[in-house]
Parts: structure tokens; sequence; C-alpha cells
């Protein structure tokens, strides 16, 4: 910024900190066919791009009013059109802005190397972040302590495997290698927690005091898929790749990290039931009718009845729901193979779900046998089991 000021630059090429000096040979290394001969190879360069700032300028252009603190908008007039504008950066062709740039800082290139050389450009670090600005620090304040516990208690390793895009069933069924780890740390500006699944991350803190931020982290995108062909055959059929590191598929890791992103934020529930405990599960306690027909009350702090709320609250169903057999595996084990005793357990779970869709805790999805939380039943379940895992101390506390 000095030089900058300095100079009277307000747009542009500022200056370049590091270069390599003009040589035809950037790095030299041994050749395994030939002690005489060497093989060259170019040394990296480094871009750092800041969406936001980006976006600031797009705003700027646009007419559109904001207000930015730091790398955060705290406020913008037309949220929807920023959000256009930030769809419009991934159209970017990457390669095209990249060799300008390599023109722009090293303007003697193309006479140093008269012939014409394929760059390959790549994302060795990409941070992909959903903002929720909020209205005031106070009511992010309000919630984000509940948020915080609910993920470090609630979120295990199959759940953050399942916000990075990983199969659940590697973990279930010890088919994954690596590493799960979840850590909280608080800083001068907040609290921030975050899930690292291998060299990729995800992440949740608060920023500049109103702004709920979720980030997912890709260092490693060999841990996901791409449909594409394959590089070796690029007029070949479509088929689930890995992902590269190349620009190339940096708008499918952008996909990859929103989806991501939603389904933490979908994780996350409703956590700031006002209502008392009472209320919430007075209903749940009664008789229900389905389709004319009467179920019985739930006991929600009964062994049965708590493991089954435990179940259809589990992490993975939260995005797509669950099946019978989901519940049948959970409640009883390993399904039995004796046909008879196989359908006794699926009528019984059977039994179980219509009792669940009377009380309105679920709902099944139009068209399919699956079935999905409702947006009660996740604040009525969520509530019933603060409430059971909470202590006596904690209760008199916020009875208090």
């Amino acid at each position: 910024m000095e030089i900058a000021e300095r100079d009277g630059i307000r747009e542009g090429l500022i200056c370049v900190l590091t270069c390599v000096e003009p040589c035809h040979t950037f790095s030299v290394g041994p050749n395994a066919h030939s002690s005489r001969n060497w093989n060259c190879g170019m040394d990296p360069a480094n871009v750092c791009i800041n969406g936001r700032d980006w976006l600031a300028n797009q705003l700027r252009t646009a007419g559109i009013g904001f207000r930015q603190r730091d790398n955060c908008f705290v406020h913008v007039d037309d949220v929807d059109a920023a959000q256009a504008l930030l769809d419009q950066q991934l159209q970017t062709d990457w390669v095209k802005v990249f060799n300008q740039l390599l023109l722009t800082v090293h303007p003697k290139f193309t006479e140093l190397f008269p012939q014409p050389m394929s760059h390959y450009w790549s994302a060795d670090e990409t941070d992909w972040a959903t903002d929720v600005m909020f209205k005031s620090p106070a009511s992010l304040a309000a919630v984000y302590p509940s948020l915080l516990k609910h993920a470090v208690q609630q979120f295990d390793s199959a759940d953050v495997m399942r916000f990075l895009g990983r199969r659940v069933g590697e973990c279930v069924h010890g088919n994954f290698e690596g590493d799960v780890v979840t850590t909280l740390k608080k800083r001068d500006e907040g609290t921030r927690i975050k899930h690292a699944l291998n060299r990729n991350s995800l992440k949740m803190y608060d920023k500049q005091g109103s702004v709920l931020r979720v980030e997912t982290t890709v260092n490693d995108p060999r841990d996901m898929k791409v449909f594409r062909t394959k590089e070796n055959d690029p007029e070949g059929p479509l088929s689930w790749q890995r992902l590269r590191k190349g620009v190339a598929d940096l708008h499918r890791r952008a996909q990859i990290s929103q989806q991501s992103n939603e389904r933490y934020l979908e994780g996350l529930p409703a956590v700031e039931q006002t209502d008392p405990l009472k209320k919430t599960v007075s209903a749940l306690c009664q008789p229900a009718t389905l389709n004319g027909r009467r179920v019985r009350a739930l006991s929600p702090l009964s062994p049965d009845d708590s493991r089954l709320l435990e179940a259809v609250a589990r992490g993975e169903f939260r995005l797509n729901g669950f099946w019978n057999r989901d519940l049948r595996s959970i409640l009883f084990g390993e399904i039995p193979r004796i046909p008879a005793e196989h359908k006794r357990q699926s009528a019984r779970v059977m039994r179980l779900i219509r009792i669940l869709r009377a009380h309105c805790l679920i709902q099944k999805v139009s068209g399919t046998q699956r079935y999905q939380l409702t947006s009660e039943g996740q604040s009525s379940i969520t509530a019933i089991l603060a409430a059971k895992n909470a202590s006596t101390k904690q209760l008199t506390q916020l009875e208090a």
C-alpha cells in the first residue's frame, strides 16, 4: 500500500516483489538417460485472489451500497444482486486471466521463450465461505453459543464425512483410512470450531460481531469427484473421476464446497426454543391419529422412545432422510437372514414410523418410501435430547 500511495497507483500492477532472473533453465535436475542433459522445470508462481474484494469492486461499479469490515460484508443493499455478481465470478476464464497476468508481471516472457508454452494453472488451496448476516451483534450472540455446543456434541466423524461429500459407509464399515478431527479455538474476535478430514476442513465462526460464517477449505481435491472424461481420452465417455487441482475443475470444487456449507447449516437445528419443555412435549405424551387410526403416545425419556428419537435425528439423515431399513439396522442391529424375522422387524419399524408421523415429527417424501424430519420434529427432538443430556445443575441454573 505504501508503494501504491507513493507512486500514485490506483489500479493495475503495483510491483513485483519476487521473480526468477532471466534464464532459459529455471531449475536444473538430473536426467535418468544422460548425465550430460538436464531436465528443466519452471518454479511455481503463486497468485492470491480474494473474491470478496473482487465483489466490493463489482458492487461499486453497479452502484449497490454495502458496508464491509475486513473480509466481511455486514450489510448489502441488494443481496440478490450481490449474489448474482458472485455467481458471475464462477464463469471466469481462469487460464486466460492468469496467462495475461503472467505477461503483466513478466513482460519479457515471450522474448525469452518465443516458442509457445502451455502453462498448467492450479488452485493449491481454496476457501469457500457462506455468510449469514444477522441484524445485530446481540442477535448472533444470543444463538451462537448454542450452535457451537450442538456442533461439538452432536456432529460426529460420520457427520463430518457427510458434510464434506464422503460416503458415511466408509466410516461405518471401517473402509475409511484417515483422520477426522474437531477442534474448538477461542480467538480475540470470536470462537471458531473446525472439523478436519485429512487435509480438507469445514469451519464455523462469528465474524465482525454480526456475521455467522461457514467455510469449506480444500487443500486436497483428490478426495472428491468430478463427472468428466479421462485426461488421456478427452473424446471418451464421461465418468466420475478424481477432482484435479487444475483450474479446469475449479467450478466443480466451488459446487462441492457450497454443498458442504449447506449441509452443515442444515445440520444446525433451531436451537433457540423459547417455549417451555413442558409445552414442547405435552402433545407428544398424548395419543394421536394418522389417517383416522389411533396411535399411542410417546414417552420421550423412556429408553425405547428416546433411542427412536435419537435414531431419526442422526446427522446422516438430515439431508436425504431415511428408509425403514435404516432404522432397522440402528434399532435392532444386523438384519436377520430368516425371512419371517426380517418381516417382523420391518413391520415393527413401520409401526414406529406411523407413530412419529402421527405426532408430526417426520413426514413422508412424496413418491418414495423415504422419510424426513419436519421442522417441528427437528426443534422438538433437539429440545428433548438437550434436556435429557443436561445435568440437574444446568437445568436448575436455567430455571433460575
